[in-house]
């Protein structure tokens, strides 16, 4: 399964034919039991118009070399090895804050003082990065990333001569050598701001001629390209940029939709703006297209304000890099850097908050990523695949009330999205809200009431199981039956209802067969194979249950339910011995937190054995305590 991490994210930058949200199948995902049933989406690629990788990854980086050694002297290494498990954990509050003991211990120290730069804005402190970086510079101990932060305080503060200056481009453009003059070396991100910086200091022409100059590399001209065409747009030259974004090199990705409609509006050309975003797949999961598309359709103001200032270029400047370099083998912690970056620069600018959500989730850093999302949320930007991404984020994590918070909020915000319904669903089912869980699925499969059937496939899977594990049962076999018709093939679809027929004893032989196929389809899957053995237990077929369970517990050696099931079945074939060892392990394994086991049934049986257990059973009527069926699975194959 391709786990949503930033392919979500950098979808913004994808060609348009990158299926969203709404396009997406929703997927189950293994889990321990009870079984929780997931959706992923596939990973998006990264933009055409990304920075290469090695022109990124030239950018900001601790300082190496002799500087880079790193010192344990008395007071420095305690700060130091704390800080550097702070960093590996992504901790970056931590980090900060030992990295600044470090420092102070050690001031003259390149490798301290990069890394606690980079503690400071990953932890979004930027102002103390900001006076850092003036130190590391007055101090004449610079660095690529200090020189990174003081001209990006530069651009906060607009001081554009100063940036000018700062690039060596400054004195000889202002002495008349023009834009035409060989620009100084430099790399590709430099360039980039130096142009919008151009544009800051009101020499519209030269920004649009050092763009263009840029341009002329074809490895990083679908990417320049698209930043000329926002500098055209913004002096007000809508040809030019609609020229530039028609590319679909240049504008095939979100962005560049948004910016080519609000041009196409300036010149009058609104049908042609909402074809184009009427083409878009999954409109209806982007808001802000969708917003764009009505305002067009209705007439109503449509003013250019994909950026808005020379700050808010080189925002999406950072945003671009910020998006390469995440992409690279080694993303962390330039990504972020750069994406915290252009949020300081821009702070309306959602994609770059959305990135920094991302990035610091994915690092499981919640409590830093949660003012992002809430900032998105009171701009009226809140995306629904990033919404759903941080969910199961939330979920994976443990932090269910957190993730079933947010989910309730997806479905107020956006009733009409099948995903939300579905993500609620699984929510409440993985607390084993079974019941509350129901209601949620019905609302995802009326809305999808005239979807594909391969869109309805899954949620009537995970309302079957929920049916089932509330009391429902005829509802439950008709979904999980209907869901079999659609994907016959998804192995743990089949397993489910064939354990649930073995269970209350009913379609005997057909329940095998389907047990069977799903072993055929995934034959290494534990909990699959300990249903298959689990069968021919509960149809007296014991000799034929052993080597399944034992396939079993060769793959789930810690679950206490497969070697209680193993116990009984070595006890059936006569192996009264290695019986006891099962049974005894599955104790040892602390069963207490397992629905689908009884340790005091276990202790009965260690003392008087199964069948005297299974009689006192008979005795009282009681049926012995079995398995519920698995949902565990694996992806559903593409379509």
């Amino acid at each position: 399964m391709i786990r949503p991490k930033l392919a979500l994210l950098v979808a913004l930058l994808a060609p348009m034919g990158a299926p969203s949200v709404a396009q997406t199948q929703t997927q189950p995902r293994p889990e321990p039991r009870p079984a929780q049933v997931q959706q992923d989406g596939p990973a998006a690629p990264v933009a055409p118009a990304a920075a290469p990788d090695q022109a990124a990854s030239d950018q900001a980086a601790p300082a190496t070399g002799d500087d880079a050694a790193a010192p344990l002297t008395f007071g420095l290494a305690g700060p130091y090895l704390a800080a550097r498990i702070a960093a590996v954990e992504s901790d970056f509050r931590a980090a900060a804050r030992y990295f600044a003991q470090a420092v102070a211990h050690d001031p003259s120290d390149r490798y301290l003082l990069d890394s606690a730069l980079i503690a400071f804005v990953s932890a979004g402190d930027l102002q103390r990065a900001v006076d850092l970086a003036d130190q590391m510079g007055q101090d004449g101990r610079g660095t690529e990333l200090s020189d990174l932060i003081h001209r990006a305080d530069l651009v906060h503060r607009g001081d554009w001569s100063a940036l000018l200056e700062a690039d060596g481009a400054g004195a000889g453009e202002q002495a008349g050598a023009g834009a035409d003059a060989p620009p100084p070396p430099e790399d590709l991100l430099t360039g980039m701001v130096r142009a919008w910086a151009l544009m800051g200091a009101g020499r519209a022409s030269d920004a649009l001629a050092a763009f263009e100059k840029l341009a002329q590399n074809p490895d990083v001209a679908p990417m320049v390209n698209f930043h000329l065409a926002l500098a055209r747009a913004m002096v007000g030259d809508h040809e030019g940029a609609e020229a530039l974004l028609a590319d679909e090199a240049t504008g095939s990705h979100i962005l560049g939709v948004t910016a080519r409609a609000q041009v196409l509006a300036q010149l009058e050309r609104r049908d042609q703006a909402v074809a184009i975003l009427d083409d878009v797949p999954g409109i209806e999961a982007e808001p802000q297209l969708q917003a764009l598309r009505d305002r067009l359709e209705s007439g109503e103001p449509v003013a250019f304000d994909v950026i808005k200032t020379p700050a808010d270029g080189i925002a999406q400047v950072y945003l671009t890099f910020a998006l390469a370099l995440a992409g690279s083998p080694d993303p962390e912690p330039l990504s972020l850097i750069h994406a915290r970056l252009a949020v300081w620069l821009s702070p309306d600018t959602g994609e770059a908050r959305l990135m920094v959500a991302q990035l610091l989730q994915d690092r499981r850093q919640f409590d830093l990523a949660e003012p992002e999302f809430e900032a998105l949320r009171r701009m009226g930007q809140m995306r629904p695949m990033a919404e759903l991404a941080r969910i199961d984020a939330l979920s994976r994590a443990d932090r269910r009330d957190e993730a079933e918070k947010a989910a309730l909020s997806l479905t107020a915000a956006y009733p009409d999205l099948p995903q939300a319904w579905i993500a609620l669903g699984d929510l409440l089912r993985q607390q084993e809200k079974f019941a509350q869980a129901v209601p949620a699925y019905d609302k995802a499969l009326t809305l999808l009431e005239d979807a594909p059937e391969q869109a309805r496939w899954f949620a009537l899977y995970a309302r079957g199981i929920a049916l089932e594990r509330s009391g429902q049962f005829d509802r439950a076999e008709q979904d999980l039956l209907a869901a079999i018709e659609i994907n016959p093939d998804q192995a743990s679809l089949l397993n489910y209802l064939g354990y649930s027929w073995i269970d209350r004893n009913e379609n005997l032989d057909r329940a095998l067969e389907l047990i069977e196929k799903a072993v055929e389809l995934s034959p290494g899957d534990g909990y699959i194979l300990d249903s298959l053995a689990w069968a021919y237990y509960r149809l007296g077929r014991y000799d034929e249950a052993v080597a399944p369970m034992e396939q079993a517990i060769g793959t789930m050696a810690s679950d206490p339910l497969v070697n209680d099931h193993l116990g009984d079945i070595y006890w059936m074939v006569g192996r009264h011995r290695e019986a006891e060892i099962q049974w005894k392990r599955a104790l040892s394994l602390d069963p207490s937190d397992n629905d689908d086991v009884d340790p005091d049934r276990i202790r009965a049986k260690l003392e008087r054995g199964l069948d005297s257990v299974l009689a006192e059973e008979k005795a009282k009527g009681t049926s012995p305590i079995v398995p519920q069926a698995q949902a565990e699975a694996a992806d559903s194959p593409a379509d």
